[in-house]
């Protein structure tokens, strides 16, 4: 999705940093052509079951540790029991230059050990209620990639799913950390706008998103 305005670094909350254009063209084709990897058997891509008995509208694979409604396994226990892939050094190396740069603080990079990666993809009717990513054991930041097509992400308060909450566009390529006071923050994805990716990103149609966390399990 072209926009007429330069776009800008933004800090949208306390400890929540929007840097668009983060990834280079390359970088977001390499990432692409790793996620089809990891979307294979074992322990392979699936639209995870909700403790209602539904299915969530999008698709979900997961590297370090398995996640599923509200707990994470080292084995893919709803999907076909194989044991979840290791997140790479260099994905994990990843995630550290994005806390330095966000913050503008190599010692919080430094200190930043991923090792959960949550990679969902969503197609033009997917979308992710409001939500606080609360089932790891730490409260490291989480860092959020998106590839493909630009979508609504709305990120909210610490206390409900409710407003005061600030829309951001999301575009192929942005980088959005959110730690500290806004690392338990609700947030979501109420819509993807179809059709608005970038093919050389080597996602012609569809969103993925690559979150890196620390889980703080033994």
């Amino acid at each position: 999705m072209n926009t007429l305005m330069p776009r800008e670094r933004r800090e949208v909350a306390p400890g929540a940093v929007h840097l668009p254009d983060w990834l280079s063209i390359d970088a977001q084709s390499e990432l692409v052509e790793a996620c089809r990897t990891w979307a294979m058997a074992p322990a392979p891509m699936r639209a995870a079951r909700t403790p209602g008995g539904g299915h969530m509208s999008v698709q979900t694979v997961c590297l370090g540790w398995h996640w599923r409604p509200y707990a994470y396994s080292r084995t893919a226990d709803d999907v076909d029991g194989a044991p979840v892939p290791p997140i790479p050094g260099w994905l994990a190396d990843m995630g550290r230059r994005a806390v330095t740069e966000a913050y503008v603080d190599q010692s919080a990079g430094n200190r930043y050990s991923p090792d959960i990666a949550l990679i969902n993809f969503y197609d033009d009717v997917a979308r992710m209620g409001m939500h606080q990513d609360k089932d790891e054991h730490a409260d490291a930041p989480v860092v959020s990639l998106s590839i493909g097509d630009t979508c609504l992400f709305r990120f909210g308060n610490t206390n409900d799913r409710n407003k005061p909450w600030a829309d951001v566009e999301l575009q192929s390529g942005d980088l959005f950390v959110f730690g500290g006071p806004s690392r338990f923050a609700f947030h979501g994805v109420p819509r993807v706008y179809p059709r608005t990716a970038d093919p050389d990103s080597g996602l012609s149609n569809g969103r993925l998103n690559i979150t890196l966390r620390v889980s703080g399990l033994p």
